[in-house]
């Protein structure tokens, strides 16, 4: 991979038709993360299906998380470019299905085909980032990067509170129609590799039993407590089918040619810290995603726009602190910069989680404000220290493994969120319609997030003070790595 000279990190400089490409491949993301939240009470009255709509999020998840580990090793055989395009004809195929959706099972299997897009289009995006970038240029990135959801997260809400006040829902998927194809034009035009063949072996079996292991836990987590008991025999027979399979995962794993999750992920301690930062992140993310408008929409009859709206704090609050993360982890180091992220994040979810019994819009978009000004310090940070810390030949894999960590945070956050809810609801006879069951429900789930902010503290305590350094000008050349690239 050739990373260009340092020039300036701009739309106006060589590598600027790049950064537009990724930035609106990162847009079809960024909008899908928001937008769906605030029309969830809109589908659940037309399709139904209340108690499953946490799987729109989960299984969309599901799918993203397994799916990014053999991306990035397929990335290491055809290039960057071929599997992004991938994710985001993908992504297509399944947006347009979403909006045909005629139920909720059917428009949860849908999701998952837009979590497979999704798995290749975001790790993508960030790899190439990485790679044309040095480390230097990468906290100025940032900026550029942020803003997409910070557009989106504006963007997101208010479309789908519109669709959803106009009883159009379908139209928050048929919206990613032309944003896919914009982005596919401008990176078939705008972004060339010259891809040097080698002999790689994808680790299909370790994927395959990872997915089923995590799906098994899930689904345990999910519907325990709902569609059966926490202690019965068809919970303990799910849950131990899950950890069965994750079992014998790991032994397939240690004696796999090139496994989906390498050894030396888990055995470097900057990297594992960094995983298990990112998972806690993906968790608290999904969380207040998930429930804040379900939170204001159920106790304070909040129309979906305004709901949307308190929810795009917190995607407003992470790109300002994201865009600026660079100036602190250059000068503090990664490890410092990390923990101001989180204790902000602490404090955030502790005001929203105390706050619960005493509904306010204005109170839960300040809280949602805080924590994602406390994200974008610990999310940027640890992905770079981790990107940072390898070369070419690993970045791929380091990328891929970073944000499935997250993923699989985000997906069983929203799954255990999701069972905490439900038990609340299943116990009450106003269920999800009764306004005060939505708070005792909402603030439960807050604390639940509370409580995966706080256990996240500790992995930013373990992680390393400093990883392999690296000059902010250290890149790799076109000679060392293969496949190699140009943004020409």
């Amino acid at each position: 991979m050739t990373t260009m000279p340092a020039e300036g990190v701009g739309f106006r400089s060589k590598r600027g038709p790049v950064l537009i490409s990724l930035m609106l491949s990162t847009g079809l993301v960024a909008i899908d993360a928001t937008i769906v939240a605030t029309a969830v009470p809109s589908i659940v009255h037309d399709v139904g299906g209340f108690t499953s709509f946490p799987w729109l999020f989960s299984a969309y998840l599901l799918a993203q998380a397994v799916s990014v580990p053999v991306y990035a090793k397929l990335s290491d055989v055809v290039g960057r470019k071929p599997i992004i395009l991938i994710g985001i004809g993908l992504f297509l195929l399944g947006s347009v299905l979403c909006g045909l959706a005629w139920s909720m099972p059917a428009l949860i299997a849908f999701r998952v085909l837009q979590g497979l897009g999704a798995g290749a289009v975001q790790p993508m995006a960030i790899t190439i980032a990485g790679d044309i970038y040095t480390l230097t240029e990468r906290a100025k990135v940032q900026g550029y990067l942020a803003s997409v959801w910070a557009v989106s997260s504006v963007v997101g809400p208010t479309l789908g509170g519109v669709f959803s006040a106009l009883g159009m829902w379908r139209g928050i998927f048929l919206v990613n129609i032309p944003l896919c194809l914009l982005a596919g034009w401008m990176l078939i035009r705008t972004f060339h590799e010259n891809v040097q063949r080698t002999s790689h072996r994808i680790d299909y079996p370790g994927a395959g039993l990872l997915t089923a292991s995590l799906t098994l836990i899930i689904l345990g987590a999910l519907e325990g407590g709902q569609a059966w008991g926490w202690t019965s025999a068809i919970s303990v027979a799910v849950f131990t089918g899950g950890a069965l399979l994750f079992a014998v995962f790991i032994l397939v794993e240690r004696k796999a040619a090139e496994p989906v999750l390498p050894a030396w992920v888990i055995s470097r301690r900057l990297l594992a810290t960094t995983a298990l930062i990112s998972f806690g992140v993906g968790a608290v993310m999904l969380g207040l995603t998930s429930y804040v408008p379900t939170f204001l929409e159920g106790a304070l009859s909040t129309s979906p726009v305004l709901a949307g709206l308190a929810l795009a704090a917190l995607t407003i609050g992470w790109p300002i602190s994201a865009s600026q993360s660079g100036r602190f982890y250059l000068r503090l180091g990664f490890r410092k910069t990390a923990m101001i992220g989180i204790t902000i994040t602490v404090i955030g979810t502790a005001v929203l989680a105390l706050t619960a019994s005493a509904p306010s819009v204005l109170l839960v978009a300040a809280s949602c404000f805080i924590v994602g000004l406390g994200l974008g310090l610990v999310a940027t940070p640890s992905l770079i220290a981790a990107q940072s810390s390898v070369d070419w030949n690993e970045r791929g894999v380091v990328t891929g493994t970073n944000l499935f960590a997250r993923s699989i945070g985000s997906s069983i956050g929203v799954a255990v969120f999701g069972a905490v809810a439900n038990a609340i609801f299943a116990g009450t006879p106003g269920g999800h319609t009764d306004p005060h069951t939505v708070v005792a429900a909402s603030g439960a789930v807050f604390l639940a997030v509370l409580a995966a902010a706080v256990l996240t503290v500790v992995a930013v305590i373990a992680m390393p003070g400093s990883g392999k350094n690296r000059s902010s000008t250290d890149a790799p050349r076109a000679s060392e790595h293969s496949p190699a690239s140009s943004p020409d």
